[in-house]
């Protein structure tokens, strides 16, 4: 069974990564830790009891990310649907949610689809606006203010720092996804939030071969309980060789993320502009309205998702998909290989995306490269008929 040592290295957070916190095998002094596939335990003082409440395979991996997030404790998940609909599932029948239009799409249809079961209450607000949300909140009702910045596939920001305070002056708690950003760019917990969540197939990981979610807590309070005991009851837990993945793919965060950030303003200071292109969508434009926020919420970089909007309509957008060479169409993000998505008609009717929107994910490519190739997608797309 690995041990966390009694204390993590000395270092900031790429020498915590690549190190993860200095975990060993006491057994072996194998750098790496081991997989645990056990279910059962044998019972005996500090074991675990049952894979779908612990696994020595998860240790290693909660720790490092709550050692990242700045937070106290953290939990992994079967997925990222998983690890949010799990805070929601804490809630009693009636209570009220605050969260915004811009959001992962399938989380807000799903609370869209409890709210119309009468299971929540839920009030949906446009991203960034201090204003919508405090009219939103209702004192004493509000359990839940739900945040994405920056939001996916739009780029909007959110003051974390005024939406924490508007959600505790009502006595709510602030929960911010913080999938796009990862802890590297952003740490929610130090501007006010009380959980973060993370999809952590998506940059965490880094290599498209995980599907995972996480929550991390600032505090081991009541919420964070009951976020423990839903867990176990649905059994939601993610298989121990998947957790050894997102170990291994979190040491190498930093790199990544710091690559994948500086080739996404690459791309969109090269395209901002461009005849093509309507609009570039990135917090890291000094013209993007959310832009100043950005800067003091985030550090060395803006993440790595830029979305455009064609001028040429819906039909130049999926030309320009179309005849991408190096970019992938497929879903998701936060992969080391770049990835191409005309948006609108993956969510489907009722989207908030517009139908003109493509939403690129920089991998760690060489990013002259890529902005060749959407150079060409979009000269291409430009004059087909």
């Amino acid at each position: 069974m690995s041990t966390r040592p009694p204390s993590p290295p000395a270092g900031r957070m790429p020498t915590l990564a690549a190190q993860a916190l200095g975990w060993i095998d006491p057994s072996t002094g194998g750098l790496v830790p081991p997989v645990h596939p056990s279910v059962q335990y044998v019972r005996g003082p500090g074991r675990p009891i049952y894979t779908r409440d612990q696994n020595p395979t998860y240790e290693p991996a909660e720790a490092l990310l709550a050692a990242l997030e700045g937070g106290r404790a953290a939990m992994l998940f079967s997925s990222g649907m998983a690890a949010a609909t799990t805070v929601f599932e804490t809630l009693d029948v009636g209570d009220h949610v605050v969260a915004p239009r811009e959001m992962y799409w399938m989380l807000r249809r799903w609370l869209q689809d409890q709210a119309r079961r009468g299971r929540i209450a839920l009030d949906l607000v446009p991203n960034g606006d201090p204003d919508a949300l405090r009219g939103a909140l209702r004192p004493g009702a509000t359990r839940i203010v739900w945040v994405e910045t920056p939001a996916n596939p739009g780029g909007t920001v959110t003051d974390l720092a005024a939406a924490a305070a508007l959600a505790h002056e009502a006595g709510a708690r602030l929960v911010a996804d913080n999938t796009v950003a990862t802890p590297v760019l952003s740490r929610p917990l130090t501007h006010g939030a009380d959980l973060v969540m993370h999809s952590a197939t998506k940059q965490l990981n880094g290599h498209s071969d995980v599907l995972a979610g996480a929550l991390v807590t600032k505090e081991e309070d009541e919420l964070w309980s009951g976020c423990r005991r839903e867990r176990a009851f649905r059994g939601a837990v993610l298989g121990p060789f998947e957790s050894w993945l997102l170990l291994r793919g979190m040491r190498t965060l930093c790199l990544r993320v710091a690559a994948s950030a500086a080739g996404a303003l690459r791309i969109a200071k090269a395209l901002d502009g461009h005849p093509a292109v309507s609009a570039v969508l990135y917090p890291g434009l000094p013209a993007h309205p959310g832009h100043a926020i950005a800067a003091r919420q985030m550090e060395g970089g803006y993440g790595s998702v830029v979305s455009l909007r064609l001028a040429g309509g819906a039909e130049a957008a999926r030309r320009m998909v179309e005849r991408l060479t190096l970019f992938h169409n497929a879903t998701s993000l936060g992969g080391v290989e770049s990835l191409v998505e005309h948006r609108g008609p993956v969510e489907g009717p009722g989207s908030p995306v517009p139908d003109d929107l493509v939403r690129l994910s920089i991998g760690i490519e060489d990013a002259d490269d890529l902005v060749a190739d959407l150079e060409q997608a979009l000269r291409g797309a430009a004059v087909d008929v």
